[in-house]
């Protein structure tokens, strides 16, 4: 029997990437799962490997997400996992962001998580569970995501704050990731010397694989996190412990 065996789990943004390979993993682990995405085709190539149902749903817009998640309910036969996977980035100076390009990007990362965790408490009996889709980026920012960046920082927050408010009727957690390998850094992977320079910065060696941070996923959702409600669970292969200060110093003594 697996992890989530009986369980009834919404996945948003589960078209594609992480999302993709969180639903595999959910299935394989016995749940019931439901899609929700803006991307009806791609979400439905999921849905026919793993079995998955789709609901199309903007989780940016308050009453499609609440529609989608009420839909996704009830056609599950109920709701106890709630990730909150759906979101979006860009990359360049702060001062080059129009007021629509941030508004769009905050409104799918934090707005949408908020939107997908009131669609869902009231929809939850004791013993639910949801989990955020964080990153490192809202741990440190990174140069030219700043609306990413700090839209992530506030699902973070967001997840304590909520962590706080529901317990101990639901749980509430976080997983943030570092680069990973998915079809939206493929651009940057694809280049073996960029590919080459993101690995020698990272302690583990390599970059993650979304199936990586799909079983932290399953783990935070899982009976093995009972006691686990208002953490963020880093998935980076350790490539934001270094300390660029003390680096700097110890290169200098060939260490």
């Amino acid at each position: 029997m697996g992890l989530l065996a009986g369980q009834q789990a919404v996945i948003t943004g589960g078209a594609s990437g992480i999302g993709a390979a969180t639903v595999r993993r959910f299935v394989e682990e016995g749940a019931q799962v439901a899609i929700v995405d803006v991307d009806e085709a791609r979400a439905a190539v999921v849905a026919a490997e793993t079995g998955a149902i789709v609901v199309v749903g903007d989780v940016a817009d308050p009453d499609s997400c609440a529609a989608a998640i009420g839909t996704a309910a009830e056609r599950l036969g109920g709701l106890t996992i709630l990730f909150n996977n759906a979101g979006i980035g860009a990359a360049r100076p702060l001062h080059d962001y129009s007021d629509r390009a941030w508004t769009k990007i905050v409104n799918v990362n934090l707005a949408g998580t908020f939107h997908g965790i009131r669609a869902a408490v009231g929809l939850m009996a004791d013993g639910g569970c949801i989990v955020n889709h964080a990153s490192v980026s809202g741990i440190r920012p990174t140069r030219f995501e700043g609306p990413y960046s700090a839209a992530k920082a506030g699902v973070i927050s967001l997840t304590m704050e909520a962590a706080l408010e529901y317990a101990p009727r639901i749980r509430v957690n976080c997983v943030s990731p570092g680069l990973i390998a998915t079809a939206l850094t493929a651009g940057v992977l694809g280049d073996p010397n960029l590919k080459a320079a993101v690995e020698a910065k990272t302690p583990m060696r390599r970059v993650g694989d979304a199936t990586e941070v799909a079983n932290a996923v399953v783990f935070l959702a899982s009976p093995l996190a009972s006691y686990v409600t208002g953490h963020n669970l880093v998935v980076d292969g350790g490539s934001y412990l270094p300390n660029s200060q003390a680096d700097a110093i110890l290169e200098q003594f060939g260490m």
